[in-house]
């Protein structure tokens, strides 16, 4: 569920929450031979936003944790909005969710359980569920709201949100994994971003992966966490102190990263292991065609292997961070999630 910052206004949408309020504004633009339309606009940095036209605003609503809004906007379909932050869109979240589930799944020999810290959506449960030697999956969300709403409202879940082999449970990830006694072949990080003032920094840090997440892993066991824009100017935002963070902790990690339309970005992902990452593009294909059900859109052998190829700019950069995130020196996206009403 990766984002950046914006929020919903009565007639549109703002920088930062319902009814105009944040850093920006809905906007009526007038243009002369055009219909006046109403406009979704993202503040992405001080100087640089980017917006697109709605159709209108399904659903807002909003528990004791977050506001949520659904959106059907012109180019991307419906958009999941929480606390004023795009979490996934219609026409192009399959990107993301293959992204984040397949490549650890795959490099797995044999996976039969994963546990996914938050995903109230429901679409990185729908793409684990895929995979036929699989179980089960465990859902840990915080916020019950949340997901209630997108068991109402994104229908191309619903048939997951229903699966035998999905344990739904309502808590704080990080009280669940320290409480469980299980063991789980993939651990799926897919919580919002670390913003200042949100309730997921403290899940992305040193302390964390070491103490709560890595003990939680079967022999063999891979974590994958979404590690916010990747691009050669915003990958220094979060993208690259994840991925140090997690070298501390763990002696195998790739970070990989693909182009995401309603971002506005690229995405990063961060991959770890105490095992190898054994299996080549080829070997994936056929893992892929054996073990998951229904046809990929986004990502094969070769698109991983492109993926986790990071540009020179990119990888330098990466080889020369130094911070590790710890719970007094994080380091947080651009924006804040809170909601003016």
């Amino acid at each position: 569920m990766g984002s950046n910052g914006n929020g919903v206004n009565g007639n549109g949408v703002n920088g930062h929450g319902i009814n105009g309020n944040g850093n920006g504004n809905a906007h009526h633009l007038p243009i002369e031979g055009r219909r006046k339309s109403c406009w979704y606009e993202e503040e992405i940095e001080d100087n640089l936003r980017w917006c697109f036209a709605l159709n209108s605003i399904l659903h807002t609503g909003s528990s004791q944790y977050q506001d949520i809004a659904l959106l059907d906007t012109k180019p991307f379909g419906k958009a999941l909005v929480i606390d004023g932050k795009l979490q996934s869109a219609e026409t192009d979240e399959f990107i993301y969710h293959e992204c984040l589930v397949h490549p650890a799944l795959l490099q797995h020999p044999n996976p039969k359980t994963a546990f996914i810290m938050g995903g109230g959506e429901g679409s990185t449960a729908r793409e684990i569920l895929r995979h036929k030697t699989v179980d089960k999956v465990v859902m840990c969300d915080i916020d019950e709201e949340v997901v209630d709403f997108c068991k109402s409202y994104l229908d191309v879940n619903k048939e997951a949100f229903s699966s035998s082999r999905l344990q739904l449970i309502i808590n704080d990830a990080r009280a669940e994994l320290e409480k469980s006694k299980e063991g789980f072949d993939v651990i799926i990080g897919d919580l919002a971003d670390p913003i200042e003032g949100g309730p997921c920094y403290q899940l992305y840090t040193k302390s964390f992966y070491e103490s709560t997440v890595k003990p939680r892993l079967s022999e063999g066991g891979i974590f994958v966490t979404q590690a916010g824009p990747a691009g050669v100017f915003s990958h220094t935002e979060v993208f690259s102190c994840i991925n140090n963070t997690l070298r501390q902790v763990f002696k195998y990690v790739v970070p990989y990263s693909a182009h995401i339309p309603s971002y506005a970005d690229t995405w990063g992902w961060v991959m770890a292991s105490d095992t190898p990452f054994t299996a080549d593009a080829e070997e994936l294909d056929i893992r892929t065609k054996q073990r998951i059900k229904g046809e990929n859109r986004y990502l094969d052998g070769k698109t991983f292997a492109s993926a986790s190829t990071l540009c020179k700019a990119v990888r330098k950069s990466l080889a020369k961070e130094t911070q590790v995130y710890t719970e007094g020196t994080a380091r947080f996206i651009y924006g804040h999630g809170a909601v003016h009403k």
